[in-house]
């Protein structure tokens, strides 16, 4: 299993981003400082105020609005899926990160949550390449 652990600054406004994408909430993993998101049976993104996430290291915490430190990507089953997630995290308070990115058989589009943290959306359309 991967644990994304992203640190964010109102806890509840990203808990709505989250389900506004359609992701579960772990509600035995998640308290009044953190909320366990299920992506999926393998992925879990773990959503820490800034108080917890900072007990967990011993080097200041930045800012992802105001800097890059990872970019994540979640792949999706078509183009549609892609356009349909990035709508939804755009209703759900995120914000479009950059412009259609096309690469042959690769779509993607990135969005950053209220936090800044940037999430790519990937469609490899591996039969037709």
């Amino acid at each position: 299993m991967i644990f994304v652990n992203l640190p964010v600054s109102d806890l509840a406004s990203a808990r709505a981003f989250y389900e506004g994408l359609g992701f579960g909430v772990n509600d035995m993993f998640s308290d009044e400082h953190v909320v366990s998101v299920v992506v999926s049976d393998t992925i879990c993104v773990m959503l820490l105020d800034q108080e917890r996430f900072a007990a967990f290291t011993p080097l200041p915490v930045s800012d992802a609005r105001t800097s890059t430190q990872v970019l994540h990507c979640l792949s999706a089953s078509s183009r549609a899926e892609v356009d349909d997630l990035v709508a939804r995290a755009l209703a759900a308070g995120g914000s479009e990160f950059r412009a259609v990115q096309e690469d042959g058989p690769m779509y993607g589009r990135a969005v950053a949550d209220p936090d800044g943290h940037v999430w790519e959306i990937l469609h490899m359309d591996l039969v037709d390449a």
